[in-house]
């Protein structure tokens, strides 16, 4: 019985608001640019969350990253007159860490020069980067054709290479590539595997690949190229000896990886007078990110929460002035026996039946906004089940919260008062 009774007390309410249809339509405005900008500004939030932190994961939540950098004296000074600049990172740097530290599993040496690569008529500048086979373990890249490096090349300081999908695409687009030499720096190396391109993002995160890097062993890049480096600028000679431009340390534990990069800082810092390198820590800088992820959802649905705010003031100013003009309506109803809770719910049920409509068509902006960001203008949106289920919900409680007023100032009226009303 009260199933039927609800059924038709929703009905009466639809046909009710159908009665102005422009009335509710703008009524509805309000609930309808609240929800849809709930949804659109908490997707686009969460994309570029995301993709901020898809970047940071990929750097190993177990990892530290600590990377050479010239001080700022040296690099005025380099300016001024042709000298040899010596920093950065050094391989006693590597041994140390790997053996001081308990918690450290293993430390990744990281050699990084820049060299023309040829295969036949074709080259291109490539970034030559000296390292282990444990690198392709840390920074996981998925392998494309062919093989990494191994121990045994490490070993037998083989002449193998292993390049990027992207340096691949551009040195030999139409033939395969494994087997083939191609010279680097004036000497020899067989291509024994390709790996997927990786680009570093921007800022002051650098990624440990880049589009077109070419994979050696490190004992061999050392061996071909050594470690000291000359650059012609600005009509002065720059050289510079670096041993390792990076290393990547791997952590045993996520509950020790911060404890280790301070103790790791500490040490570094009895060795070099200058501070000629910079650690950068992706676990803090998740849970840095995560942070500022959370600020930023609050704040805009703070923002979209304002719009719903509007929209139920619409909605209680509407449904007062439904009140007053169905006033004699509603003595009617309560002359020929109508309680007050069934007044009560037939403009309660009216006021949830308007802001869920809004809430609906607000939900379907909310969802075409996003996707057409990701086909203009290319942005990664995720649009979350949870901000559907929660803006429909907010919606209705929109309804409840401002039309509980007028359906009980509707419920109250005397109906003598409500029947003499013209």
């Amino acid at each position: 019985m009260r199933r039927i009774r609800l059924v038709r007390d929703i009905q009466l309410g639809i046909k009710t608001l159908l009665l102005h249809k422009l009335r509710s339509f703008l009524t509805m405005l309000g609930v309808v640019f609240g929800v849809g900008s709930v949804i659109a500004m908490l997707a686009v939030g969460e994309g570029a969350s995301q993709e901020a932190l898809n970047q940071i994961r990929k750097l190993g939540s177990h990892n530290i990253l600590i990377t050479s950098m010239k001080p700022v004296a040296e690099e005025t000074a380099t300016n001024v007159r042709s000298h040899m600049t010596i920093y950065g990172l050094t391989y006693r740097d590597s041994d140390r860490i790997g053996v001081s530290f308990p918690t450290v599993k293993r430390s990744v040496p990281v050699k990084v020069i820049r060299k023309d690569g040829r295969i036949g008529r074709r080259s291109m500048e490539l970034r030559v980067v000296g390292t282990n086979p444990h690198w392709f373990e840390l920074v996981r890249r998925p392998i494309v054709a062919g093989r990494p490096l191994t121990m045994q090349d490490m070993e037998t300081r083989g002449n193998v290479v292993v390049l990027t999908e992207e340096g691949v695409r551009r040195l030999l687009p139409t033939e395969g590539v494994i087997g083939q030499s191609i010279r680097i720096g004036g000497s020899s190396f067989e291509v024994i595997g390709v790996v997927r391109s990786e680009g570093a993002s921007e800022g002051a995160l650098q990624t440990p690949d880049q589009q077109t890097d070419a994979y050696i062993p490190i004992n061999v890049v050392r061996e071909r190229f050594g470690d000291l480096f000359v650059q012609y600028k600005g009509g002065s000679r720059i050289r510079e000896r670096v041993e390792l431009h990076q290393m990547i340390v791997e952590i045993d534990g996520l509950e020790h990886v911060e404890g280790t990069a301070t103790a790791i800082e500490r040490v570094l810092e009895l060795f070099h007078k200058n501070k000629d390198y910079a650690i950068s820590v992706p676990l803090a800088l998740l849970k840095q990110a995560e942070a500022t992820k959370r600020t930023f959802n609050i704040v805009l649905g703070s923002i979209a929460g304002i719009s719903l705010l509007v929209g139920g003031i619409g909605i209680m100013n509407i449904m007062l002035a439904s009140v007053t003009e169905r006033t004699r309506e509603i003595g009617i109803r309560r002359a020929i026996g109508a309680k007050r809770r069934q007044i009560v719910a037939q403009f309660l049920i009216e006021a949830v039946v308007l802001s869920m409509t809004g809430g609906m068509v607000g939900i379907g902006i909310g969802l075409l906004i996003p996707w057409l960001v990701t086909r203009i203008a290319g942005m990664p949106t995720v649009v979350s089940p949870i901000s559907l289920v929660l803006s429909l919900g907010i919606s209705m409680g929109v309804g409840m919260v401002f039309g509980i007023y007028p359906a009980v100032r509707a419920a109250r009226l005397d109906p003598i008062e409500a029947l003499r009303h013209e």
